[in-house]
Parts: structure tokens; sequence; C-alpha cells
């Protein structure tokens, strides 16, 4: 026997748990009563995280969840129960990672109360096959998966290896055989065309269905890619959902994107089928899209098979070529109704396109497994929804919102899903969210702070808010650019739910950090917090120097390896650039680019892509602090600021700023006022000074500010204008407002495309 002094490290192997005997703390159960414990174990305290890992004959490995012993009496155990180990040199075996016995296996969509977030977050790291294989039993598989994880050539990490399955059956076929066929999956509602259409899963289905019989019997199948370009209508969503259903892999564009953007996507993807439609409708126009999709074929090197269009019900017709276009109604009355096609859990569900796509394609692929099993798991860890409860992410299916939030989770998690086909206002007024959020009993919604500021400009008191009963609402969740102060107390106060900011990018696809409601986070968190780091993301702040910031000091932010289920698998036919986008700069990590700050709490708060940090002799300063020291000011409702060359700090702040409607202030006056508030609020070194008013700022449909593209003008250089640019005659202002100060003088205009 041994008996092991105060301050000594001893290892059980009985279950891997590591434990420091201190005789300062004290605990009311022992080692044995922990031991034969069948629940969790209560711990006193968490060892520093540096005392978590060492390296060993079988590699690096995580310890399970430390345990601090506490006892005034020194504890005894059997020479082949302990080993002692100096201070540094905690091992654990890596086959005790699978099932350590005081750590056992729940479902982890039955959320106890006891269930906290630095548990799971904690599991999910230290215990990753465990945790994952619980989330991956939430989905029907048609052969289980035989390894949780695959991690063999990082960054090319697979989850849920050798399991079969199928997204489409997850997330329509399984909720109609399980009795809720009748229960509402979809509605679509639509202020540009007055109306509302309602669709129960049973319905859905066999729209998918047939669908899914008129593609097969174009030729899709298995692998074979689906490009989707239509507005914001049901169909799209059922186009996506056939599409998989098939084992087949779709890419949605935006409807409307100009056919020169609409062209490189085809000609990099290769569709074997365009889905599209007659039209789409913008506040004051019509967009036909066949025409722009005859171009697109035309300009693309690759042509696809066919195009299946749409005729949009009261709308103007589109004219079919004969020979290339089939008729969508048509084509789905006759075709027989098909079965989903199991498909590998690493198969592609989806292609899409994100920023570089113009010159280098830069398609992001998203696995099968680990996204069919996440995304469900999210709503109700994050977003705190349960099954057949109404859910509307105000966003576009084009953007990975989109895919993720209006199509897949809420399906795969048997909500009902709103399919918005407007904007926040213009269609017809300020009011339509809160409207919406009323007529379709909306419980829980996402937006992007730029919608709210939108509203916010053209009713800032809210007076729309009032005429509609809101009570359904228990949450409000932000994302797509920072959530400025000033927006999030203004909708505190009129949404009256708690408002909740979260970031995630379109290769996680999936929050990285959140507020997670159903992991008992807090919903009135610190000003300026994205959350913590989600479930899975290992995540820590890098200096310029490459050392670990400390708590409150800025940098990038970049997440250990691997990446959850669900995140990107590699960009679509390149793999190199893949590596080399992602995974170099930071070995061993991806970059996220995105640069922030964590607190003392563990709390992040992502302030601004890495690139739109601006330097002031030597001082780096973020956009977000200074924009949201500009919306202080009570005029102001919207603000960006870039960095513009300066012969003596190397570059300074530019703020351009929207005031509210029908103010009569000179542009003077309140550039002086907001210049004294940043000074107040951030300080004298932010050397701000300088600032124009404009009517709008160009803003992504996703709601960001291409900073980048504003900062090359003010230094002289040519721009083509992103075509997922909202309003690209904004950018014609900001060029004025530059030169009316001497920047940007002899900068061609930008390209619009």
């Amino acid at each position: 026997m041994f008996t092991v002094g105060p301050s000594m490290f001893i290892v059980v192997w009985r279950t891997m748990l590591v434990r420091r005997v201190e005789i300062s703390r004290v605990a009311k159960t022992g080692v044995k009563r922990c031991l034969n414990s069948g629940v969790w174990c209560t711990a006193v305290g968490l060892f520093h995280h540096d005392l978590w890992w060492l390296p060993s004959a079988a590699g690096t490995t995580a310890l399970t969840r430390p345990h601090v012993l506490s006892s005034q009496k020194y504890s005894t155990f059997h020479s082949s129960q302990v080993l002692f180990l100096p201070q540094h040199a905690l091992y654990r075996p890596q086959h005790a990672l699978r099932h350590p016995r005081h750590l056992p296996s729940r479902p982890l969509h039955n959320f106890r109360s006891s269930d906290t977030y630095e548990e799971l977050h904690w599991r999910s790291i230290h215990d990753r096959e465990t945790f994952w294989e619980e989330v991956g039993s939430r989905v029907e598989w048609y052969k289980p998966f035989t390894r949780v994880l695959d991690n063999t050539q990082p960054p090319f990490t697979k989850w849920y290896v050798g399991g079969e399955l199928n997204t489409c059956h997850n997330a329509v076929d399984r909720h109609v055989k399980s009795g809720r066929g009748d229960q509402l999956a979809i509605i679509h509602d639509s202020p540009v065309t007055g109306s509302v259409t309602k669709t129960t899963y049973s319905q859905l289905h066999e729209q998918v269905a047939g669908l899914a019989g008129a593609l097969a019997g174009l030729g899709v199948g298995h692998g074979d890619r689906v490009i989707i370009y239509m507005p914001m209508v049901t169909e799209a969503v059922v186009a996506m959902l056939a599409t998989v259903r098939l084992g087949a892999i779709h890419s949605l564009v935006f409807g409307g994107f100009a056919a020169r953007e609409l062209a490189t996507r085809i000609s990099h993807l290769q569709p074997k089928v365009v889905l599209s439609a007659s039209c789409g409708i913008e506040p004051s126009r019509i967009v036909h899209y066949k025409p722009i999709l005859d171009e697109a074929i035309q300009l693309a090197s690759h042509k696809p098979l066919h195009c299946v269009v749409l005729q949009r019900e009261g709308l103007p017709e589109a004219s079919l070529t004969s020979g290339q276009d089939e008729d969508w109604h048509n084509l789905v009355a006759s075709a027989p109704r098909l079965d989903p096609v199991p498909v590998t859990s690493d198969h592609p569900c989806y292609v899409l396109y994100t920023s570089g796509t113009t010159g280098q394609p830069k398609g992001i692929v998203r696995p099968t497994g680990g996204h069919a099993a996440v995304l469900p798991w999210t709503m109700k860890s994050i977003y705190g929804m349960e099954p057949g409860e109404v859910w509307w992410a105000a966003s576009d299916l084009g953007w990975v919102v989109g895919h993720s939030y209006i199509c897949y989770a809420p399906l795969l998690n048997g909500n009902t899903t709103v399919i918005y086909e407007g904007k926040p206002v213009g269609t017809p007024d300020p009011g339509q969210f809160f409207r919406v959020i009323e007529e379709q009993g909306v419980q829980g919604m996402f937006t992007a702070p730029t919608a709210l500021r939108a509203i916010i400009r053209q009713d800032a008191e809210a007076t729309h808010a009032r005429k509609y009963d809101l009570s359904s609402l228990k949450y409000l969740f932000v994302a797509g650019e920072p959530l400025d102060h000033e927006t999030r107390v203004w909708a505190l106060n009129t949404f009256k739910v708690p408002v909740l900011d979260n970031w995630w990018q379109t290769e996680t696809g999936y929050a990285i950090t959140a507020h997670a409601v159903g992991m008992n986070m807090s919903l009135d968190p610190p000003r300026g917090a994205t959350g913590k780091p989600f479930i899975g993301f290992d995540l820590k702040v890098v200096t310029p120097e490459g050392r670990e910031a400390a708590p409150g000091e800025l940098g990038r932010i970049v997440c250990r390896l691997p990446l959850p289920p669900g995140c990107m698998s590699t960009l679509y036919k390149a793999p190199e650039h893949f590596v080399d986008t992602y995974f170099t700069q930071f070995p061993g990590c991806y970059d996220t680019m995105d640069a922030g700050i964590r607190d003392a709490q563990g709390y992040m708060s992502v302030m601004s892509r890495d690139d739109d940090v601006i330097n002031v002799a030597g001082h780096r300063l973020c956009t977000l602090s200074l924009e949201e020291a500009m919306l202080e000011h009570p005029l102001v409702v919207d603000a960006a600021v870039v960095g513009v060359p300066d012969s003596m700090k190397g570059e300074v702040p530019f703020g351009f700023f929207v005031v509210k409607e029908g103010s009569q202030a000179t542009e003077e006056a309140i550039l002086e006022e907001v210049a004294a508030v940043v000074r107040r609020v951030v300080g004298p070194v932010a050397a701000f000074r300088l600032g124009a008013r404009v009517r709008g700022l160009p803003r992504t449909r996703s709601g960001k500010t291409p900073r980048k593209s504003i900062a090359d003008l003010a230094r002289g250089k040519a721009i083509k204008i992103s075509p997922t640019v909202e309003d690209p005659d904004l950018y014609n202002d900001v060029l004025v407002a530059l030169r009316r100060h001497g920047f940007a003088l002899h900068t061609p205009d930008p390209v619009i495309p």
C-alpha cells in the first residue's frame, strides 16, 4: 500500500482520473465513492489547461475532466492503482479516451438542468469520440458509422466514418413516418407578392419526391451537380432537398446574380442541370431570371444538359428554349416519386461559393454526415428551439445562414421554418419583421445587425413594432457582422426578448462562438461579446508576434484542429488551395482570419476581419470599436470606418456615417460631435478627425461591410464591386465623399458587375 502526500499528483488507472490531493481543501466524498458512482462527479476546481496535455509514445492525448480531491486525511491506494508523477508529466493512455467511467454517456439532446456549457465544451474537446458519437446518434443511419473520427490526414478530417445516411430522409421522411406529417414544415411569407403559403411535412415530402423523380429522369444521380438559381420561394428549398435525396450535390446561387458571376460557377461546378425560375421580385422591379441564365450559359465553358424553370403564378412567364428548358410543373406532374439514396458520411451535401470566386473559384464543400448530425443539435443547444416550434432566419438562401438555418437545421430538427421574400424596410414599410412575428407565431428569430439598423434609420422610435403582438418570440439572435451596443439596446427595448450575438463563417456552417441558451448560458452577456467558443471549437487568440494574447488583448482568432463535425471538408477541386488558405500560417490550427479578444471569463468579442484592423502610429485599432463610438451619437444610425493614408501616422481612421431621416444638421456639425464622442470613448490614440456623411453604406446581402474595397478606393486602387453587394451604387457616394476630403482623386470609378 502507498500513502499519497499532500503535494503529489496521482493517476488512478482504474478510471484514468487525474487528481491532486491538497490538505487545505475539504471534500465530503472520497475516492472510492467517486469511482463507484454512476453520476457526474462534483469538482470543486479545475486544473490549468497546461496540465491537461503531455507528449507520449502514443502521441499527445487529452485527459478526462480533472477532479480536485480535497481531504483532511490522506487517501490510501493499492500500488497497482497508483502511479506517482511529477507535476507536468500527466499521462492518459489513448484507449482510455473512449468511455471514461466517471463521465457516463447521456443523450445530448435531453438536456438536464445540471448540464452546463463548461461540462459539454470540455467533453467535446477532450473526450471527442464519446461526445460526438452521442451527437451522431440523433439522426437515422442506413448503415451505422464504424468510427467516429479519422484524423490521420489533417486537415482533411473525416467524421462518422463508414456510416451511410441521407439528409433529405432525416429532414422530411422520418418526420412523416413518425406521425408528424400534418405539422407545418414551411411558411412562405411574401410581402412583395402579398401572399402567404403554408406547406406541411407531408406536402413537402410529395413535392420533394416528385422533383427528385423529375431530376432522375433528366439523368441526375449520385455525385452529379445541380445549380439552383432561384428567388426566395418554397420551391428553392424543395430543389435543395430533392437534389440531396438523389445523392447529388447542389450549389445555390443568389437569384438575380449577374450573368458573368453565374457563368463562373457553371464553368467550375459543371452541373448536369440548372434549376431556376421565371423571375424574382425586388422592392422596385421584377428581375427576369431566364435572360440572365441564358447569357450565363452562353459565357460558360460548360453547358448543362437541361434547365428546369419554375413559372411563378401571377407573374410574367419566361420564354423557354426548346431542347434545353423544361417546365417545372409539367415535368414533376409526370415524374415518379423516388425514395432517398444512401450516401457515405463524407459525401458532399453541397458546394457553396464564397468570396474570391471571380478570379479563383472558392467552393466550400459540406460533408453530409457531420452536417446532418450537428445542425439539428444546434437548434436546441444554441437557439433553444424544440421540434414543432416556429423558427425564422431572416436571411437569403444563397448565404450559408440560409443553407443552415432556413433549410437544413430547422427541418432536420422538426421545426416550422419561415421563408421571407421581402426586405426589413421598403416592402412596404419598416414594420414587416414585427408583422411576420405576430402572424406566423415566430418563437425564435435570426437576423443581421444591418437589418435592424435599416429599421432604426426609418423608425428609431419603433412605432411600427407597437402595432403588433410580439409575445410569441422567445429569443432574437444576430450574426453576419458585429452587433454594436446601441443596436442591441434598441432591439432589447423593441423586441423585449434576449438579443444574443453569435459568430460563424461559411466555412464552419454554424456558430464558432455563441450564447448557447440550451446550455444555461447567460441571457445578459457582457457588452460586445459574441459568446464563448461553441462546442467542439478549441479557440485561441494570437498576436502578430505569434504569442497567445492576454485577456483583453486584440489578436487573430485561430482554432486548434480538428474542426468539429459539419465544418467544410475541402474546397471543391482545390485541396491545395484549401490547405494554403486556412492551415499554413498557423500550423495545427484553422485560421479564421478574424480579429478579436478573449476576456478573463472566456467570452470572445469578434471585432472585424484581421485586415480591417487599422494601425495608427503603431497602435492597432479595431474598426468595430470606432464604429460603436460613432453610433453613440444620437443622430447616427449606421457607420463604417476604414484606414486612409497619412504621411505622419501611416494611416488614420476615416468614418462614414448615415443619419436619421429628416435630420437637418450639417455634415460638419455632426462630424465635429462624432469626433468628440470617439475621443471620449476610444481615446485620443484613435486620431479620429476625418469623416463624411453618406446616404447609405455598401453591404453584402449577409450584412457585411466591404471595408477593404472602400479602403482600396481611398488608396487610389481600382476595384471591382463584389456581386454580393446589395446596392452597388452606394460606392459612388463613398467615392464622392472621399474626394471631398482629398482622397481617391485619381481613383477610377468602381466597376459594377
